[in-house]
């Protein structure tokens, strides 16, 4: 089987996301790497290095710059007359052009896969991540999004692929990119952090989340999440929710400070190699999964553990 591996990148790096996508790739056939992009140069240079790739595709124009959904589908959709399968990281941005493909290959998307199965069959949470599904395509083509916190990363050097120049169709005149907000953290991005601090609702605002969870998450080398709740309330960012609506993250360990556990916030990391959980509710939900539990008042707790760190 033909394998495409959609590159996610910001025209000079590649995304941890990529290694995992490429990973499952490898479970299915070989592996090609689409970059696509404007002055993506060095990003295809370093798909080219990755371990298991035999082939990287460079869609260098200026139509790619901002990687628009409306202009890469198209161009996703041109090559595969070539492939049998094009897998996609399961972020917003992956999952803004997969099923635009899938529409116009007129085909069944495979959504957040976690197991590859065999040559057509994968398994997929459901129900908010309690039921996993077993599901078989029959469809030609293969369009998939992958979980990637749930396939090891490939190796970000080591191979030595082949770079070839490809074209689309440009512009689709569709959409345009009026601009881009980007928040700059001080600490470790959520989705690739080894260990991540997360406060919940109990926090009562965003000045106390601030004093309580930052301190702890900095003595810890950190990423700072929060659940649902706490976003919605405004404590912090969308950027920091961890879930099923929010980020997908299984870092080594797992921090869960007043969080209670509600499924949508299970669903985003329950997979987290040590799971901590601080509540001061001995029957939250959180304690089902968790590996530590400290059933506690979160304002006194967290600072005593903080200062001894």
């Amino acid at each position: 089987m033909s394998v495409l591996v959609y590159a996610e990148h910001d025209n000079a790096s590649l995304k941890d996301a990529t290694l995992a996508v490429v990973t499952a790739g490898s479970k299915l056939g070989e592996v090609h790497v689409l970059v696509a992009g404007a002055g993506c140069g060095a990003a295809a240079d370093a798909a080219a290095k990755i371990a298991g790739v035999a082939k990287v595709l460079k869609a260098d124009d200026a139509a790619y710059a901002a990687q628009l959904a409306e202009n890469v589908a198209a161009l996703v959709s041109g090559l595969m007359a070539g492939y049998d399968a094009v897998l996609f990281p399961a972020t917003a941005h992956g999952k803004n052009i997969a099923p635009r493909v899938a529409a116009s290959l007129d085909v069944m998307q495979l959504s957040d896969i976690l197991t590859v199965d065999g040559p057509k069959t994968f398994s997929r949470p459901t129900y908010a991540g309690n039921a996993i599904a077993t599901v078989e395509s029959s469809d030609a083509k293969l369009v998939i999004t992958v979980r990637g916190t749930a396939f090891a990363k490939a190796e970000a050097s080591g191979g030595s692929a082949s770079i070839e120049a490809v074209s689309g169709a440009g512009d689709a005149g569709i959409s345009s990119f009026a601009g881009a907000e980007i928040a700059k953290l001080e600490r470790p991005e959520l989705t690739s952090a080894k260990v991540i601090v997360s406060g919940g609702r109990a926090l009562k605002d965003a000045a106390t989340f601030e004093q309580v969870i930052f301190p702890l998450a900095d003595k810890l080398g950190a990423a700072v999440g929060a659940s649902r709740a706490a976003v919605d309330a405004g404590y912090v960012p969308n950027d920091y929710q961890v879930g099923q609506t929010g980020k997908i993250v299984a870092p080594q360990v797992y921090v869960a400070i007043g969080i209670s556990g509600a499924i949508q916030h299970l669903a985003g990391m329950k997979d987290s190699k040590v799971i901590v959980a601080i509540n001061k509710d001995e029957d939250a939900p959180i304690f089902q999964v968790a590996d530590i539990g400290l059933v506690a008042d979160l304002f006194s707790a967290v600072p005593e553990l903080t200062g001894k760190l």
